[in-house]
């Protein structure tokens, strides 16, 4: 497409594309009794409450120039919380050049431009494994936008707001507008991998793998911490406070469980040993 802002197709009315981006965060975390879970669980509520994350997603909102309608949030018991942001358009003259461009978006100082008939919703998952000492904290955002801007723009944003071992990203192009002589449009933007919108500094701390169905609209990413420091994973203590049993133990472990989240599928524990 890589259109200048004018060469810009003429509309017949307003963009009717909706582009929704899905941003899905883990934190692993050993929790070797009760009492270390139960902590790092009521850490993660604290970390995370309600008005933290409103306070993120009014930043997204910010970065987008969209204006909060209305907000809905929910501290949930045992754990857990909910925010939704309901976003309507703000006034536009002139759609800023950086919009077409795949490329990381501003952080919290900048802002880009509006949006229309759009919400933006984040949702929080505290759990852990039953036996074997893994707690595991999943946070999914989603924000979803008609008009010209891509919420790609917020990924920057959003993926600084969290500390994140493993992240699951999806983007998809949906329905179609019309310009001027009625054509349809079904993506009014140029994209070849979410990865784009990622800083190079930011990418090289992760493992990444895409799946893209181009012809759909549809783009998948998903990303791995490539370090692995113990320390960040151990809740309460430290790794000089163990044995080198248990630390190979915990760390077949842990690897095990983002093996499993980054690859979406239950692993064998033979299957995997061998590597760590």
């Amino acid at each position: 497409m890589e259109l200048t802002p004018k060469q810009r197709i003429q509309l017949h009315g307003f963009n009717n594309l909706t582009k929704s981006l899905s941003f899905n965060m883990y934190d692993i975390c050993y929790t070797k009794t009760k009492e270390e879970r139960e902590a790092y669980i009521e850490y993660i509520d604290e970390q995370y409450n309600a008005e933290r994350l409103t306070k993120i997603l009014k930043t997204v909102s910010d970065i987008i120039g969209a204006h909060v309608l209305n907000v809905a949030k929910q501290d949930y018991v045992p754990q857990g919380a909910s925010v939704t942001v309901l976003v309507s358009e703000g006034p536009v003259v002139e759609v800023p050049t950086e919009s077409f461009e795949e490329s990381p978006g501003p952080l919290p100082e900048a802002v880009v431009m509006a949006l229309d008939k759009s919400h933006i919703t984040v949702h929080t998952y505290p759990e852990y494994h039953p036996n074997e000492g893994i707690s595991t904290f999943r946070a999914d955002i989603d924000v979803s936008t008609c008009g010209e801007i891509s919420p790609l723009k917020a990924l920057n944003y959003l993926i600084h707001s969290f500390d994140t071992d493993i992240m699951t990203i999806d983007y998809r192009v949906r329905g179609f507008t019309r310009d001027i002589n009625g054509r349809k449009l079904f993506i009014d933007h140029d994209i070849s991998s979410i990865q784009n919108y990622i800083p190079e500094d930011m990418k090289r701390l992760y493992d990444m793998i895409d799946v893209n169905i181009y012809q759909e609209n549809i783009f998948h990413t998903k990303c791995k911490l490539r370090e692995f420091d113990l320390d960040n994973y151990l809740f309460g203590h430290t790794k000089k406070e163990i044995s080198s049993e248990e630390i190979e133990e915990i760390t077949k472990k842990l690897h095990h469980e983002m093996d499993e989240i980054f690859y979406g599928k239950n692993i064998n524990h033979g299957s995997i040993e061998e590597n760590y």
